[in-house]
């Protein structure tokens, strides 16, 4: 199992920065995708970002491309979501979720880790970003 905990949510004015932290324990050894998904009031989960913590090849949402920035840091088992020049439609719960890769180091660095819900098994509960104007 591997547990996942979002944190660094909160209310914070258009134009505005936060950065969520996602932190990984359990049996975290397999874990190769860390991805960011975000749910609106009424909408569907969308993925905006994932990482192959493995290869560090990252991917993202053409909608949030340039404003949200992923990254990895190993030794503490997190992985963070930087979001900059927030605008009103990023309010929104935020999630992480993790998929697991079972073969050799070279197989899981090359893996793609989409931004397909359906991939990965792994969930946080959330945590909220409000932006108002």
């Amino acid at each position: 199992q591997v547990q996942l905990v979002e944190s660094g949510g909160g209310s914070v004015q258009a134009g505005g920065s936060l950065r969520l932290s996602c932190a990984a324990s359990g049996y975290t050894s397999s874990t190769t995708c860390v991805g960011w998904f975000r749910q609106a009031p009424g909408k569907e989960r969308e993925g905006v970002a994932a990482i192959n913590i493995v290869g560090s090849s990252i991917y993202y949402a053409d909608s949030v491309k340039g404003r949200f920035t992923i990254s990895q840091d190993n030794a503490k088992n997190t992985v963070y979501l930087q979001i900059d020049s927030l605008k009103l439609e990023d309010t929104a719960m935020y999630y992480c979720a993790a998929h697991r890769v079972y073969g050799t180091t070279q197989y899981a660095s090359l893996f793609n880790c989409n931004l397909k819900n359906s991939m990965y098994r792994y969930w946080g509960q959330g945590t909220q970003v409000t932006v108002s104007s």
